[in-house]
């Protein structure tokens, strides 16, 4: 019994569980696979990272404080962050993956980095 390529229908020779007939076609699979099937996630992730560089480059320190009108200049968008840390104290802060940023009085934050 002959098996065909997953990806394009032709003839595979070689192992027994081969699915694919060329490195190519392994390729193409896996890249239709997992592309991002909606604007939507892309264009998340990609605010997430350009928050992050921001963050990064603001805070090389690991604590800073900042205005909010120098992050809004860099395109920092509050709306985008991973996760929320609230303190015992209900002090909350949001994170880009390591780094975070707390809304302090007077349009200030406090840039912190998570050990």
């Amino acid at each position: 019994m002959q098996k065909a390529c997953i990806e394009c229908g032709e003839k595979i020779v070689g192992r027994a569980d081969k699915k694919f007939c060329s490195d190519y076609c392994r390729n193409a699979h896996n890249n239709n696979l997992n592309k991002d099937s909606k604007n939507l996630v892309r264009n998340v992730n990609n605010q997430l990272r350009k928050n992050y560089r921001i963050l990064e480059e603001l805070n090389p320190e690991g604590k800073t404080k900042i205005s909010k009108s120098k992050l809004v200049s860099k395109g920092f968008n509050f709306e985008n962050f991973t996760s929320i840390y609230t303190t015992k104290t209900g002090t909350v802060y949001y994170f880009v993956y390591d780094h975070g940023y707390l809304p302090l009085e007077g349009d200030y934050y406090a840039l912190v980095k998570r050990n």
